[in-house]
């Protein structure tokens, strides 16, 4: 199981943090993910691994000025 912002989701085999989103069926465009203790960049989402049983937070990108 892993647990995306309150949410759980079955975890796979070779999840990558680009198929958490797709489960999640969102399209935000976020720029960082915090997978269990490790900091991940928008660009790595679809080779960044998610283990099994580990919490994924998902960092929006912010714009302003």
């Amino acid at each position: 199981m892993v647990r995306v912002d309150g949410r759980e989701l079955a975890w796979q085999e070779g999840m990558t943090v680009a198929d958490v989103l797709e489960a999640l069926g969102d399209s935000y465009a976020y720029a960082v993910a915090r997978v269990g203790e490790n900091i991940v960049t928008a660009p790595h989402f679809t080779s960044a691994a998610v283990p099994d049983d580990t919490d994924v937070f998902l960092l929006p990108l912010v714009a302003g000025g």
